[in-house]
């Protein structure tokens, strides 16, 4: 005999589904890191931090309250994935960070005395650091010979 499936069945079902697929979508968010040369400056860290306590409370909720381990071993999986995101956001800052003192020390900051006094007489300024960095790390490519 077919047991009718109720609502309650149907929502269940749907919130296991999507919460257990939703642990893999994480791996696009962790390979566009991996593959970051900035930075990783569009990932915040507070928006990660609080997906990952909010996972965690799910977790303490399913075991505490509902007494669900599955639910559990979900949300802890997704607490996981928001962890490894922070983690791979903190190391590509870290980096980025140790390849710009390396530019610092191996090519002219465009802060150089002519460069500072040119900008005072046309009144223009480097305001973009960003490109600034690019720039160098071209500057740098090109004198060791790298494409």
């Amino acid at each position: 005999m077919i047991m009718p499936i109720t609502p309650a069945d149907a929502a269940l079902g749907v919130f296991t589904l999507c919460n257990t697929a939703r642990v893999f979508a994480y791996l696009p968010q962790m390979i566009k890191i991996g593959r970051d040369t900035q930075g990783a400056t569009a990932i915040s860290y507070t928006t990660w931090a609080l997906f990952g306590v909010s996972h965690l409370s799910t977790v303490a909720y399913a075991v505490f309250v509902v007494d669900d381990w599955r639910m559990a071993a979900v949300f802890a999986a997704n607490t996981l994935c928001c962890l490894v995101i922070l983690g791979l956001t903190a190391w590509k800052r870290a980096v980025f960070t140790a390849t710009l003192k390396v530019l610092e020390a191996a090519v002219p900051s465009t802060e150089h005395p002519d460069i500072a006094a040119k900008s005072r007489v046309t009144g223009t300024t480097q305001t973009n650091k960003s490109d600034s960095h690019q720039s160098r790390l071209r500057l740098v490519s090109e004198r060791s010979g790298q494409s």
